[in-house]
């Protein structure tokens, strides 16, 4: 059992809103998806997905000078991860940058760097390639970019776990804190990889959505009619500070990280195991890392991606592991899929649902799969007294990612 670490800052740039607060209120709202017709994606198979709101120009803006040398990816980093500190009531003009470290994962990176400079090195020749190419779209330039930003030299690495890098780095910094090597971590995941290219990709390999008639309700987790997920870009990233640490500063504590548990399937690159059994022993190593039992859990924040495989197998193990039926809801009905910085989106949904006292509704579930005994909350956000909830994070390669928060008080 870990000493449990306090959340007391949140950052969210997503479809669903510019920063933390717009992003919750539409998750709350649970209408439809944000989803609509894609001009980068035109005469595709799959020609829509959800972005951020806001245009490459707004987003430089934000961020100012040092735009001009980063990635879509790296742009939204820093603008969570500014959100954030600030949420914190932290300042990194005046604290010990020495004793922060940052981790910040992502699935796929600065695809459309890569597309666009392919493209330029074909048509153009090497002379019209840019000389940034190889800075924009290694995996780990958010990172390097969240702690330029802020002035973090403790620890920084950059999580790939593909769709559970979110909740890896959030794991990840945890262990940080525990082992004395930081006493502040901004954790969580960016990803900006809608691309024709990445798009065709999981198109051809059955994951997407195909509703292109009706992409507003193309993403529908736990649906009996459901048939892919909806692409999505956006960033999500928390800051963690041990409680002692948090307490003696007088940091307002949003919620509290109490337990991980990760897995691997060691089962295919795509599909997840049948058995689950690796996914479960991610869901029970969480809640014995916190000191917990299944029962204790009030709420789950599930990966529910709107695929058949993902959800009926995520159904499976709620049912199985916790048979009292907590809410469970989950945000990519409105969200869409973000990949690799999913699973940073969710848990800092969880802890909104924590503090809140609040379980947002899963948007487009108007007939849920019949077979699946879990207790979606549909239509209208629950008020709930939500002591203990789990976040649930998958992805392609059998990664499993469990994160146990508990209500701050």
């Amino acid at each position: 059992m870990t000493e449990p670490v306090a959340v007391t800052g949140v950052g969210l740039l997503t479809p669903a809103g510019e920063d933390a607060d717009a992003t919750w209120g539409t998750v709350c709202r649970g209408v439809g998806s944000a989803a609509a017709s894609d001009p980068m994606l035109a005469g595709l198979p799959v020609d829509f997905s959800c972005r951020v709101p806001l245009s490459r120009d707004a987003l430089d803006r934000r961020v100012g000078r040092a735009a001009w040398r980063m990635s879509r990816n790296a742009v939204l980093a820093v603008l969570a991860a500014r959100e954030a500190v600030r949420d914190a009531g932290l300042d990194p003009r005046t604290w010990n940058g020495d004793r922060v470290a940052v981790v910040i994962g992502c699935g796929l990176g600065a695809d459309a760097v890569r597309e666009e400079q392919a493209r330029r090195l074909e048509e153009r020749g090497p002379d019209m390639v840019s000389a940034l190419t190889i800075p924009l779209i290694i995996p780990n330039m958010a990172a390097g970019e969240v702690s330029i930003d802020l002035g973090a030299r403790g620890p920084s690495f950059a999580p790939a776990t593909a769709c559970a890098s979110g909740a890896t780095a959030v794991a990840a910094a945890r262990d940080l804190l525990a082992s004395g090597r930081c006493d502040i971590a901004v954790a969580g995941a960016s990803e900006a990889a809608v691309t024709p290219l990445t798009a065709t990709g999981f198109w051809r390999v059955g994951a997407l959505s195909r509703r292109t008639d009706a992409p507003a309700g193309a993403s529908r987790p736990f649906h009996a009619d459901r048939d892919g997920f909806v692409m999505a870009e956006g960033a999500g990233v928390l800051v963690l500070e041990r409680a002692g640490d948090a307490a003696a500063r007088g940091a307002r504590v949003r919620a509290r990280l109490v337990g991980c548990g990760s897995t691997t399937d060691a089962y295919h690159p795509t599909a997840p195991a049948p058995d689950g059994r690796a996914a479960e022993a991610a869901l029970r190593t969480a809640l014995a890392d916190a000191g917990l039992s299944p029962g204790d859990v009030d709420h789950v924040n599930a990966h529910g991606t709107s695929t058949p495989l993902n959800d009926a197998g995520e159904a499976a193990l709620i049912s199985r592991v916790l048979p009292h039926r907590p809410s469970v809801t989950a945000p990519k009905g409105v969200l869409g899929h973000s990949l690799g910085a999913a699973g940073a989106v969710e848990a800092a949904l969880t802890v909104l649902t924590l503090q809140h006292g609040t379980v947002p509704p899963v948007a487009n579930l108007d007939a849920p799969a019949p077979e699946f005994d879990i207790d979606c909350v549909t239509e209208e956000p629950r008020r709930q007294d939500v002591r203990v909830a789990v976040s649930h994070s998958f992805g392609f390669g059998g990664h499993n990612v469990v994160l146990a928060l508990a209500r701050s008080s």
